[in-house]
């Protein structure tokens, strides 16, 4: 009979310490980190007055509460005509748990020989796992320069790749 209760009392402990072990993974949860490097443009952009350029950008990220996020990046514009680029900034994300889409919103300052700008951005991207940790992240995005808002204002697509760690 002992041996039956204590048995009895080891699977209910395991059930229920697995069940709170599972409830901690979930994918956006508050205090955990991201790292992701991010490829973009590819004259896939559209901005009046930008040639052929590529950018790319390293981003880091704390859930601050669960699928909240501050981050903060750094990126380097190759311009095929005219001087290139780069930019520092930080954001916010907010993910939609059911379906992995995230909304983002920050600004960036962009520096370049005889040009600054200031560019608030918005984000729409979606969070691709290819495991627990690691994603694919496409997204587009607006930037809305405020030097000139004619000139280089525009849309663009970004492809990324993210790590969520603990």
């Amino acid at each position: 009979m002992k041996k039956t209760i204590v048995a009895a009392l080891c699977a209910l402990l395991f059930t229920l310490t697995g069940n709170a072990q599972t409830q901690d993974s979930l994918p956006f949860a508050k205090d955990k980190f991201y790292t992701a490097a991010s490829l973009s443009n590819f004259d896939i952009n559209w901005n009046k007055s930008q040639s052929w350029h590529a950018d790319l950008a390293a981003k880091c990220g704390y859930l601050f509460e669960d699928d909240w996020m501050i981050t903060a990046n750094l990126g380097y514009d190759w311009y095929k005509v005219g001087s290139n680029t780069f930019k520092a900034g930080a954001g916010l994300r907010y993910y939609i748990e059911q379906n992995g889409l995230f909304l983002g919103a920050g600004a960036d300052y962009l520096h370049s020989e005889g040009f600054d700008d200031f560019m608030p951005t918005v984000q729409l991207g979606y969070a691709f796992f290819l495991n627990r940790t690691v994603t694919i992240e496409p997204e587009v995005y607006y930037n809305l320069s405020l030097k000139d808002h004619n000139e280089y204002s525009g849309f663009g697509f970004r492809i990324g790749f993210g790590i969520y760690f603990e």
